[in-house]
């Protein structure tokens, strides 16, 4: 049973233990060569010389030196917590008994030294061990007491002192042993709420790290507290930004804080920062603006301003999309009719050239409905995290078979390895295909499309290029390229670089034209942080 209470117990290899051995010891130390100076110089008390001064004298110099082993086993660990704290409870009960003794019994004093002495160990003891302690001594003092009795000619009273300072041991044993077991409680519930405090710092802090909100947080003086990654990137800060004043070199910033500070109103103020970023700032008071601070959150203009379109363009989505379908039906009929009439015998050659071209642009006009209702359903994309290069490879192959195309034809430069993109593969898909379809029809030379992918070195975005061997175009059409129903093809509907752009947006990606020069276009499509959460589409 000592065993397991041994091992149970959390104060085993406890440094503050071992620190209150120590520092109890000292005591020792103190008590016992004060008395064993005093002994030798002569200089006790009157009331100690009328018994055995000898005795006393050698108790004490005992009590030293097993007070001096005793704090060098405890300095060295020569042995572990109990069985030193157990040989301490037998020394100051030989000890003290003896010095009991040799002073006239209870009566001499140095049974309150005894009280002291249990109460010091069972501060790191169990109550059954401080109980045991608490015996132990009692024992020993109506042992004394009934020697004395017996041999010395001690007073009746004798036992009445004997069996007050016994209850005096039981009752300090168990009330130190209940109080520090307690305080260990107590210390030990601290220690798991300190954890818990500090878990959740560091849960907070990598919170605030990883926003896509820029958050500075700065003291009464104006000098920044916390500044987050985002926050950094847009104010283009270094390490150094902590602790520093960030107003003074962000001119924009301390005008839109005092312009705040003026009227008021935690409002949303759009900034245009020295590094030409665009932003929106609002400010928020920490407490007292004297004594505390200010929060600063930062958000990417781009990013709200592409909710805001995201939202105009789902309702005009559904709109077209419900225009779209109505208008399908009676151009399915009008197309059915045409052909239905271009087989009649009667019809001569001109009206069957009539007829053709009904059938032709009622196809043209079904495919522009088709398109339009894509966009419609450009909302209901599934969009996952994936390796490019092994996907884009076999896209290269199913539209190289699909076109009939050699390898040269469709290349692929692979600068970093292990690139990881969030997107939808539908949508992917159907852009790319796009891309080619455009670039074979334009491109005179092998590679007529090349393929280039890596990380944008601005906001370390995974992205893919796609660049073809054409004759470019003006800056007049590469303005309008993304317009919707804009073509300088005859018979294109020019919804293809629209819709493809469209899906790229509805997954957060971003399709630009880098370079439209002579000798080939160069398309960029920056896929979203695969480490962020997507914004749900709208």
């Amino acid at each position: 049973m000592f065993n397991t209470q041994r091992q149970n117990d959390p104060t085993n290899h406890d440094a503050r233990a071992w620190t209150a051995l120590r520092y109890f010891n000292l005591y020792r130390l103190i008590i016992a060569g004060l008395f064993a100076l005093l002994a030798t110089l002569g200089r006790l008390p009157p009331t100690f010389t009328q018994f055995d001064i000898r005795l006393l004298a050698w108790s004490a110099m005992g009590y030293l030196f097993a007070a001096v082993g005793l704090q060098i086993a405890i300095e060295r660990r020569w042995a572990n917590l109990y069985r030193i704290r157990n040989v301490q409870v037998l020394v100051d009960v030989g000890a003290l008994t003896l010095l009991m003794h040799a002073s006239g019994g209870a009566a001499g004093g140095f049974g309150i030294l005894l009280v002291v002495a249990i109460a010091g160990a069972c501060l790191i003891a169990r109550w059954r061990a401080a109980v045991s302690f608490a015996a132990l001594a009692t024992l020993a003092v109506l042992g004394e007491t009934v020697y004395g009795m017996l041999n010395l000619g001690y007073e009746v009273a004798s036992y009445t002192q004997a069996g007050l300072l016994g209850a005096a041991l039981f009752g300090t044993a168990i009330l130190a042993s209940v109080l520090a077991e307690q305080a260990r409680g107590s210390e030990a519930l601290a220690a798991r709420r300190a954890l818990d405090i500090e878990r959740l710092s560091q849960l907070n802090q990598h919170i605030v790290q990883r926003m896509r909100s820029g958050i500075v947080v700065l003291d009464a003086n104006e000098r920044a507290v916390v500044v987050n990654e985002s926050a950094r990137k847009f104010l283009d800060l270094d390490d150094d930004a902590i602790g520093g004043s960030l107003l003074d070199h962000q001119d924009a910033l301390a005008t839109a804080r005092a312009e705040w500070r003026a009227r008021g109103e935690n409002r949303k103020t759009p900034l245009k920062l020295e590094r030409g970023a665009e932003v929106i700032v609002s400010f928020t008071q920490l407490g007292d603006a004297d004594t505390e601070g200010t929060l600063v959150f930062i958000e990417d203009a781009a990013e709200s301003q592409q909710r805001a379109q995201q939202i105009k363009l789902a309702s005009l989505g559904r709109l077209t999309a419900s225009i779209a379908h109505e208008i399908r039906n009676p151009l399915g009929a009008i197309s059915h009719a045409g052909q239905l009439l271009s087989e009649s015998p009667e019809l001569n050659k001109d009206d069957l050239r009539l007829t053709q071209i009904i059938v032709e642009h009622a196809a043209r006009m079904n495919e522009i409905v088709k398109n339009v209702m894509m966009i419609g359903r450009r909302d209901l994309s599934v969009s996952e995290s994936f390796f490019l290069q092994p996907w884009l490879e076999k896209f290269i192959a199913e539209f190289c078979e699909q076109r009939a195309l050699s390898s040269a034809t469709v290349v692929s430069d692979w600068a970093e390895p292990g690139i990881t993109v969030r997107m939808d593969k539908s949508h992917l898909h159907q852009v790319l295909w796009n891309l080619c379809e455009n670039a074979l029809r334009y491109s005179t030379v092998d590679p007529k499309v090349r393929f280039a992918a890596g990380h944008a070195a601005e906001n370390g975005r995974p992205y893919v290029d796609l660049i073809d061997t054409g004759p470019g175009m003006s800056k007049e059409v590469a303005e309008q390229v993304f317009e919707p129903f804009f073509t300088g093809e005859r018979g294109g509907t020019g919804l293809g670089l629209y819709i493809a752009r469209e899906l790229c947006e509805a997954n957060q990606a971003t399709l630009r034209l880098l370079d439209h020069r002579s000798g080939g276009c160069h398309f960029r499509l920056t896929f979203a942080h695969p480490a962020r959460q997507q914004l749900s589409a709208l």
